[in-house]
């Protein structure tokens, strides 16, 4: 969706353009409108943000690639330069949200679990609200990330509680509980474990999305501005593949064979219902594990990337019209073997998916996206266990469990490393997801955010 304040001031600009001199005006005139035309044309996303934003889990278009250009190229030992760094944001594997000049998170501080917000020019803690219990444990603390639309931030606590609030101040504005007001479930592996709710809120216009797990409210709708139920599906028919209920993943915006759709990736499989009335369209199960399906599908037009780890696979989908719905057609699936993904996420550019490949690895690997093929890798570097993926101008950012950040060029040629450095004080766990804004590289390790200058000049 196009902001109404862009569309505004491009025609407040035509408005000017035609009162310039006769010889010229009426190019500038064309031209104008083209561009507004143009601006129409493009493809709608969750959210509106600038440029410079990143508000939600893996971005505006949830796709893990950030719109930065001109940054460097290579890193020295030390990395790029630190501009601040800051404590307070609790324990936890959140990534973070930037927009409107604020860093939102979540952590666990005591017994209580928050929703955080940082001044982004100096990472001054501006308040923290409690929205549920702490998870102690050596895994614990929230996984979600905020998302941040106008003036409010929407979160879902580790017990499902989901919350939205007021940004400036953090006051709640409303909260239910997924599992007691949704009739919702929090995900299980096949031995009973669970590490609860991990999903970032999606945000559609005025309706979030969530997924329960419940029998009858797998995934539901929201009105935004209340938290009304509009809607809530019923569990369908997947595969044998997997355990019932929610997964870890969140879900993603789909245009698919026409008909605009929630993508989520679920403990059975992946399924896609319709937006406007919750109905299943389609679902896919031979990539899940009885584990836990986590990794965020990745849409591209017609297409649907998907994969988890635990010895599971990655395959690729295309969604075609079928009557009045929708139907997935499997193009190819890779054995796991060949390609999956943990927890670290996938990003597809130019006709090519880069992800870190094998379950608990995050090893550099190309793969062509239309055929399966793998280009190049698994390739090693100084990064152990899991390792997620981020985009930007033409370039990957590896994040790896040990602390390890790794720079490398987005290139089907081969694995070509442009620095490495280790963040301080890295957990025993570090997953956080990264985050690139405003030629910032945001980088969050448990209770610090660090925040890094990626601008090349």
């Amino acid at each position: 969706m196009v902001p109404s304040v862009a569309i505004g001031t491009l025609l407040n600009r035509l408005a000017l353009e035609l009162s310039v001199h006769p010889t010229v005006r009426f190019a500038r005139s064309i031209f104008a409108l083209l561009l507004v035309a143009a601006i129409g044309l493009m493809p709608t996303s969750a959210v509106d943000a600038q440029e410079a934003d990143w508000p939600q889990w893996r971005g505006v278009q949830r796709d893990g690639k950030a719109p930065d250009t001109g940054l460097i190229d290579s890193w020295g030992d030390d990395g790029p330069p630190l501009l601040w760094s800051t404590e307070g944001a609790g324990g936890g594997f959140s990534s973070i949200s930037v927009t409107g000049g604020r860093i939102f998170t979540m952590g666990d501080h005591d017994d209580e679990q928050y929703v955080v917000a940082f001044d982004d020019a100096t990472g001054e803690r501006l308040w923290m609200t409690a929205i549920g219990p702490a998870w102690e444990d050596e895994y614990g603390g929230p996984r979600a990330t905020p998302t941040v639309v106008d003036d409010v931030a929407y979160a879902i606590g580790t017990e499902g509680d989901l919350v939205a609030l007021d940004v400036a101040t953090g006051e709640i504005r409303w909260h239910l509980n997924m599992q007691t007001d949704l009739n919702g479930s929090t995900p299980l592996a096949g031995n009973g474990w669970t590490w609860k709710y991990a999903e970032s809120p999606l945000v559609d216009g005025d309706r979030v999305v969530v997924t329960p797990g419940g029998e009858s409210s797998f995934i539901a709708a929201l009105d935004r501005h209340t938290g009304e139920v509009e809607w809530s599906s019923a569990v369908p028919e997947f595969g044998e593949e997997g355990v019932p209920g929610a997964g870890y993943s969140s879900a993603v915006i789909s245009e698919g064979a026409g008909v605009r759709q929630y993508v989520q990736l679920m403990g059975n499989g992946i399924v896609g219902v319709e937006a406007a009335t919750g109905r299943v369209l389609w679902t896919y199960s031979r990539m899940a594990n009885p584990v836990a399906n986590i990794p965020t599908p990745v849409i591209d037009g017609d297409y649907v990337l998907t994969a988890t780890g635990y010895g599971s696979g990655a395959a690729l989908l295309q969604l075609v019209a079928d009557g009045d719905g929708v139907r997935a057609e499997e193009v190819w699936f890779n054995e796991a073997g060949t390609m999956q993904n943990h927890h670290g996420g996938m990003v597809i550019h130019d006709g090519t998916i880069y992800l870190g490949q094998g379950h608990n690895r995050g090893f550099p690997q190309a793969v062509d996206f239309m055929s399966g093929e793998v280009l190049w890798g698994p390739e090693r570097n100084d990064g152990d266990g899991s390792g997620s993926v981020l985009y930007a101008d033409g370039h990957l950012y590896y994040r790896y469990q040990n602390g390890v950040m790794v720079l490398a060029e987005a290139t089907r040629d081969g694995y070509v490393e442009k620095g490495s450095f280790t963040i301080p004080n890295p957990a025993q766990f570090s997953w956080a997801h990264l985050v690139i804004a405003d030629g910032r590289l945001y980088v969050r390790e448990q209770d610090a955010i660090y925040v890094y200058d990626v601008r090349a000049n």
